[in-house]
């Protein structure tokens, strides 16, 4: 199979590429030198002449607060460029993947949000223009998959975890928001579903995570407390105390969902191998980086 991933520099769409070559499949990795998504003729340039089976669409605006201030901007990365990809894809009949995010949701209660539930009310611009490029790909599409992903974290960029070792390393304090309740996804586990689901005609919403829920604070004791047992002193309890406030102690230009429980039961019930634990993943993470 010939897939074309976007966004290849991220740390999605790196380690998507990687699971796609380790299977024998040939990966096209596009970003945004080779195919800028906001130009409608340049992307139908790009994908015809690539003629995939398949497109796994990876790349987005993804600065959160920076959003708030250039709606039009991030609206046409997100939601038009999305449109003119999934618009090639139903003129060449393939398979489109597009990968979205918790912050569809309003973020309230504490229910598990369903992958179906058409009760999707955002609460910021990110969250707007990720959900209006869901909207087009429902419109346009009959094989698309939607995957709604969070908290991610991966060897290729800036992510939660390198930022908590960073700041553990020159601070003896921190305090991390404890009310606002999700689950990390490993960049490295997540792409091995995209490539099963891929490889599959199971169309639909999905949500893919790794397995269990966690505050930011439980995932920053999780990060030092694995970092301790690495032989790292500096990120153990004596070295490094972490202390966990409510989201209001941080306040930021975009609002955030407090609820991002996500049920993936529809992974299980279409056959699909759910993520291992967070922490599992955590683990793992570690021993990949440097730091």
């Amino acid at each position: 199979m010939k897939v074309l991933v976007t966004g290849v520099k991220g740390q999605l769409g790196h380690d998507v590429v990687n699971e796609l070559t380790k299977r024998n499949h040939e990966a096209v990795g596009v970003d945004i030198e080779q195919m800028d998504i906001t130009d409608e003729l340049c992307v139908e340039r790009v994908i015809k002449e690539a003629n995939p089976d398949a497109v796994i669409h990876c790349a987005a605006w993804t600065a959160v607060d920076a959003a708030e201030d250039c709606i039009d901007k991030v609206r046409l990365v997100n939601a038009t460029g999305t449109e003119y990809i999934a618009k090639v894809c139903k003129e060449l009949d393939i398979k489109m993947m597009y990968i979205s995010t918790d912050y569809v949701f309003n973020g309230e209660g504490t229910n598990f949000w369903e992958p179906d539930d058409l009760n999707r009310e955002p609460l910021n611009v990110y969250g707007q223009t990720k959900y209006e490029g869901e909207l087009a790909i429902e419109k346009l599409l009959d094989k698309y998959f939607i995957v709604r992903i969070a908290w991610v974290f991966g060897v290729n960029g800036k992510n939660f975890i390198k930022t908590m070792l960073n700041l553990g390393k020159n601070h003896d304090k921190l305090t991390v928001v404890c009310d606002q309740i999700g689950s990390p996804t490993y960049t490295f586990d997540l792409a091995r579903l995209l490539v099963d689901m891929i490889e599959s005609d199971k169309y639909g919403r999905y949500h893919a995570t790794n397995e269990g829920i966690c505050s930011w604070y439980e995932f920053a004791c999780e990060i030092f407390k694995q970092a301790a047992a690495m032989g790292r002193s500096e990120y153990d309890s004596e070295h490094l105390t972490v202390e966990p406030v409510t989201a209001d102690h941080y306040p930021a230009k975009a609002k955030r969902p407090s609820n991002s429980r996500m049920s993936k039961e529809k992974l299980s019930e279409n056959g699909f191998e759910r993520l291992p634990s967070w922490q599992d993943a955590v683990k793992r993470y570690l021993k990949e980086i440097e730091f």
